[in-house]
C-alpha cells in the first residue's frame, strides 16, 4: 500500500512514460522492414516515431514541474 500522496508531476511523468513507450514500439516497427529488406512503409508512418520525442520533453516537464513545487514546498517551510 503506497502512502505517499502523489507530487505536482506525476502525471505528466506517467503520461510521458507512456507515449515514450509507444513511441519506441513504433520506431522499432517502422525501421525493421529497412533490415528485413521487405517493402518500407509509407512516409507518414514514420511520423508516429516522433512520439517517442514528444513523451520525453512531457516527462521532463513531470519532472521540472515536481522540482519547482518541492522547491516551493520547502522555502514556504
Amino acid at each position: 500500500m503506497n502512502t505517499e500522496t502523489p507530487s505536482a508531476g506525476d502525471l505528466l511523468v506517467r503520461i510521458g512514460g507512456i507515449v515514450f513507450l509507444i513511441g519506441a514500439v513504433a520506431t522499432v516497427v517502422t525501421v525493421a522492414p529497412l533490415f528485413l529488406g521487405t517493402t518500407p512503409f509509407p512516409s507518414p508512418a514514420y511520423l508516429v516515431c516522433m512520439l517517442m520525442g514528444i513523451g520525453f520533453v512531457l516527462a521532463a516537464a513531470g519532472v521540472v514541474r515536481t522540482a519547482l513545487a518541492q522547491r516551493r514546498t520547502a522555502h514556504d517551510a
